[in-house]
């Protein structure tokens, strides 16, 4: 079984940075992808970022990129989101989730994943 558990969330301000960590238990963390995720009241979940296995893909939306920026680090068993010049629309309850797929390839997708961890709140105030 896989258990994730974010960390890094906080309240901060518009312009600042975060760096949001997501520590994934089990020795086979090379074999799977990555991504994140966020809600926001009273929306759907949306993709934010993706990582392949071993991390040499990586993707996001049109929207984020530029200011977001996922890396995975495997003998630590750990995936980050750096967020820079966040803004007051980026609040949201983030997610990291994965999915046993030892490939290049990116999943971007909220049902392509099967574990998810249990989510870090984000404020960014204005």
């Amino acid at each position: 079984q896989v258990q994730l558990v974010e960390s890094g969330g906080g309240s901060v301000q518009a312009g600042d940075s975060l760096r949001l960590s997501c520590a994934v238990s089990g020795r086979t963390f090379s074999s799977y992808a990555m991504g994140w995720f966020r809600q926001a009241p009273g929306k759907e979940r949306e993709f934010v970022a993706a990582i392949s296995s071993r991390g040499g893909a990586t993707y996001y939306p049109g929207s984020l990129k530029g200011r977001f920026t996922i890396s995975r680090d495997n003998p630590k068993n750990t995936v980050y989101l750096q967020m820079n010049s966040l803004k007051p629309e980026d609040t949201a309850v983030y997610y990291c989730a994965a999915q046993r797929r030892i490939s290049t390839v990116v999943l971007i997708t909220r049902n392509d994943y099967d574990y998810w961890g249990q989510g870090t709140q984000v404020t960014v105030s204005s």
